[in-house]
Formats: C-alpha cells, structure tokens, sequence
C-alpha cells in the first residue's frame, strides 16, 4: 500500500469534514465527487453560485450528490463572518463595511469556516496563487499555538526501507519561505517532526542541514543561522530528537556521522529533513525524486492552528484527492 492509499484510510476512518474554496473549477468539482464517493470525507463542500456549480458539473457529467453547495454570497453566516473577520482586522484598519466586502471572497469565506469549526479543513489553488492561499490561512486561520511560522513539507516515498520509516522522509520547507531567519528554521523544524507524526506515522528524527557539520565551514552567516536555528529548536522542544548543523551526507550515512559529528543521537535514524533555505529544499527534492525515482507528495502546508493545504494551479483531480486525504488526516490528528 502506497502514502496516498494510507492516507486515505487513514481519512475515511476519521470521517472529517472538507471545504473547497474553487467551487466552480470542473477538476475541483470532479475531485469532490470522488471524495464523497470513496467516503473520504464526512462532507465536502463547494463554495460558488450554486447554478454556476450546477452548469459545470453538468457539463463535465459529475454528480454533485451528497455534496454540500454554499454561496458565500447569500450564507446566512455572512454577517457573523464579517463582524469576526472585522475583529481580526480593525487594528490593520479594517473597516466593518470593508469587511463585509472582503468575506464574501472564496478563499477568505473558506479560511473562516475551518476557523469557525464548520469545516475541518480546506483546500485550494486550482486558480488561486500560493501566496492567496497562504494570506487567507494566516490572517483568518493563523499559525499554531508556539509558532509564528507556516512553511510546508514533502512526504518523500524512496521506496528503500534503509531510508526514513520504511522508506518514508519529510523533507522541509521546499515551497514557502526562500530564506529563512534562525527563528524560522526553528518553527519549520518543529512543524516538520509534527507532520512526520502525522503523515509518516513514526517518532520524527530531525536532521538540519547545511553546507557545513559542526562548525566546519567556519563563521559564515549561513552555517551560523542553521546553529542558532538548532539552538531554538532544541529550547522549544526539549523532546525532539534532533542535531545539526549537518551535511546531507553526515546526517545521513551512519560511518560519515561517525567521521563527522561522533556521538550524534540521530545517527543512523533519520526520517525529517530541514534544508537552510528553500534553494537548497526545492532542488534536493527534485534530485531524490528524478534521479533516486523517489515519489514526492506534497507540498503540503504547516505551521496552521488548523489544516489548509494549497495546490498547484496544474493540479489534476486525482492530485486533489491525495491532498484532501493528508489534509483530513491533519485535521483528525
């Protein structure tokens, strides 16, 4: 059984409930059918004109049964939405008047309902940016109790036992932020060894990596921010299992830590990855996954006070699928 069939069970079991902003987008409305279907969901919901919804998935032949269509247009929680969306904002400058505008959008009608608990969880980008999504999560849904950072992770299937948890590493942050401060790579850290919790389904053991192991490269800015980052880290969960600054091959290759970083806790147990900066995260993850023929699911966002994950507007409905099924489990976890 492959990450995205696991996930599946694991969400059909949880029976959560799931809102998807882009309720007029024929693969979101095909990806929905299927959902419900397969019993993925407990519901799923499409925002959108309720007759637009209708017009599409008739001319793409999808059944819209036992799927739940709202129109932030016409909600009878739109007045209760703006008046909590207005508090969030006022001391931005928010108006109430502005506020009762600004709700109706989409992704920001979708966010409140995840935050007021009428969703579970929610996905979007089919026609939304990533940085769309992210605005709408982080000003309505926010970040995490203890942290002030969203990023996102891979789930990485190498398909070879001798890595991660049978097979399986979180590689982190490979999509949101390009250039970390030592603050952040210590709340990406942390995110990452909770998704692998909740993705992976092992105890995460966390590698930070760097162009330098334990001080090799010197006073550079960079292998100083990944030690600081190390630092935080291990002050905010005491717990964790994690060490760094490392290179890839020493956190990696037990004899190499041992050369390298003797005496390492994580050695030879690996499962998470935090790259320095999304260069180094972006291009690891496409080299394990086109030379190694590893399987790279995701991004999938974390850091949030509850689920939301963003799509690639080149996303098919099956990937949609995989997606709403990480995020259910997120939000049962």
């Amino acid at each position: 059984m492959n990450f995205v069939e696991e996930m599946k069970n694991k969400a059909i079991a949880l029976q959560k409930r799931l809102v998807l902003p882009e309720g007029t987008e024929e693969r979101t409305i095909t990806a929905a059918a299927q959902i419900i279907s397969e019993k993925i969901a407990k519901e799923v919901i499409l925002l959108g004109n309720n007759e637009e919804i209708k017009k599409v998935a008739d001319s793409i032949g999808v059944s819209l049964q036992g799927i739940t269509l709202i129109d932030p247009e016409k909600s009878e929680w739109l007045k209760d939405f703006a008046q909590e969306y207005y508090e969030l904002r006022k001391k931005k400058g928010m108006t109430e008047e502005q506020a009762a505008v600004d709700i109706k959008h989409f992704l920001r009608f979708g966010a409140m309902m995840v935050r007021k608990g009428l969703a579970d969880s929610m996905i979007a980008g089919a026609l939304s940016s990533t940085a769309d999504v992210l605005r709408a999560g982080l000003t309505i849904i926010g970040t995490a109790p203890g942290t002030k950072t969203a990023s996102s992770c891979f789930v990485m299937d190498t398909h070879d036992e001798k890595w991660g948890s049978k097979g399986l590493m979180i590689f982190s942050d490979c999509a949101v932020i390009p250039v970390p401060t030592a603050e952040q790579l210590a709340d990406i850290a942390i995110s990452a060894a909770d998704s692998c919790k909740k993705m992976v389904g092992a105890e995460p053991v966390v590698a930070m990596l760097s162009f330098s192991t334990k001080g090799s490269g010197g006073n550079n800015e960079n292998v100083l921010r990944v030690q600081e980052a190390v630092k935080l880290a291990q002050e905010k969960a005491p717990d964790l299992l994690l060490d760094g600054e490392l290179q890839a091959d020493a956190a990696l290759i037990p004899s190499v830590t041992e050369k390298k970083a003797p005496g390492s806790p994580i050695t030879g147990k690996v499962n998470t990855i935090v790259f320095p900066d999304l260069g180094a995260g972006n291009i690891g993850y496409k080299l394990v996954q086109r030379l190694a023929g590893a399987d790279a699911y995701g991004p999938f966002l974390q850091g949030f006070a509850k689920p939301i994950s963003d799509l690639s507007r080149g996303c098919s409905a099956e990937d949609i699928v995989a997606t709403a099924a990480v995020t259910l489990v997120q939000a049962g976890n």
